[in-house]
Formats: structure tokens, C-alpha cells, sequence
């Protein structure tokens, strides 16, 4: 059976394989079910699907960071920042939170006119096939025996368009509880 990945945008895209120039075997990810499909993943690697729903085929990356660490930054973003929309990944020894970068509001008025739609949750899946991600927080893990993160929001001035370090160092948990309230909100981009 070929390998079919739906990405949160609800599109289906396909694995193919080939070679490259050199006759190296290599992997893609397509929309397109035509062509040779791969009926397996390749050993060492894994799918991954991006903040903005692109999907690719990468070498498995090592996570530094636990599954709880996770846990604790996104129900940050729900209980704290109070966020509708947002992603959040893990990348290897940091944890990356991602915020809708449109107005929410009218695109879920325009979303729910358009397909008649009344329930909240169908109204929330709906919506993922037309948000698109901004990276706006980064937690760094710093210290992996003693779990102490650094906390870094994304700096948006045109010479920068990076991640700006927030002082200190401490605990995930604090960091989260410090920072997650300034998200999508003037305060954001007074953090220093």
C-alpha cells in the first residue's frame, strides 16, 4: 500500500521515490498519486509536516526535549496566552510556538457564513485549511540534567527578523507562566 500522509489542511499527498543524478535513492512528497509511489518509509526517517502544513520526508531527528515539556507549553498557550489558533512543535532541544498570523475573528465569521457551520470544534478544523503559522516564542532547553530553559520571542524588525533572547534562565514552567500572557498582545513586543 503506497505511504499517504493528510496534513492539517485536510490535502493528501504522496510519497514517491526515485534516484537522483548519481542514482542515490531519494524521497518526495507529492499531491500528485501518479508516478513511483513508495509502498514503505526508508529506515532512519520520518514525516514531517511544517508550521505552514508543508509536508517532507526528513532523517528522524533526536528530541531533547520530553513529550511533558510539550504538554506544558500547550496548555500554557490555552490557559494562559489564551490563544484559538497556534501550533506548537518540538525541534530537537527547543519548543516552538507558532501564532496565527491573520485576524481570527472575521476569518472564522467569513469561514462559518461560507459553509454554514454553527458547531465550535467543526468551525476549528475548518479554519486549519486557511491559517497560516507565525513562529513568535521559542523555549531552548539549556541545561538538559538540571531542565532549565531559555526563553526567546521572534523579533519582527526588518534588519533583525530573528530570535531575540529574553533574559535569564529558569525552569520551563516558570518561563511559560513569565511569557505565555504577552502573546498576540502589545505587551509581546516590549519583552526584552
Amino acid at each position: 500500500m503506497p505511504i499517504q500522509y493528510v496534513n492539517r489542511k485536510g490535502d493528501t499527498y504522496f510519497l514517491h521515490e526515485g534516484k537522483t543524478k548519481t542514482g542515490k535513492p531519494m524521497w518526495f512528497f507529492s499531491r500528485k498519486p501518479e508516478g513511483k509511489l513508495a509502498q514503505a518509509i526508508p529506515a532512519g526517517y520520518e514525516i514531517y509536516e511544517n508550521h505552514n502544513a508543508q509536508v517532507f520526508l526528513r532523517t528522524i531527528v533526536p528530541m531533547l526535549v520530553t513529550q511533558e515539556e510539550i504538554e506544558t507549553v500547550k496548555a500554557a498557550m490555552r490557559t494562559l496566552a489564551k490563544l484559538p489558533y497556534f501550533l506548537v512543535e518540538a525541534k530537537s532541544d527547543s519548543i516552538v510556538v507558532y501564532v496565527a498570523d491573520q485576524g481570527t475573528d472575521f476569518l472564522e465569521q467569513t469561514v462559518a457564513s461560507k459553509f454554514g457551520i454553527t458547531d465550535r470544534e467543526e468551525l476549528a478544523t475548518a479554519m486549519q485549511g486557511y491559517l497560516t503559522y507565525l513562529p513568535m516564542m521559542r523555549f531552548s532547553l539549556v541545561d538538559e540534567k538540571r531542565r532549565r530553559f531559555t526563553a526567546e520571542r521572534w523579533c519582527f524588525l526588518g534588519s533583525i527578523d530573528d530570535w531575540f533572547p529574553l533574559r535569564g534562565s529558569s525552569d520551563l514552567s516558570t518561563l511559560v507562566k513569565k511569557f505565555a500572557p504577552h502573546l498576540s498582545k502589545e505587551s509581546f513586543y516590549e519583552l526584552m
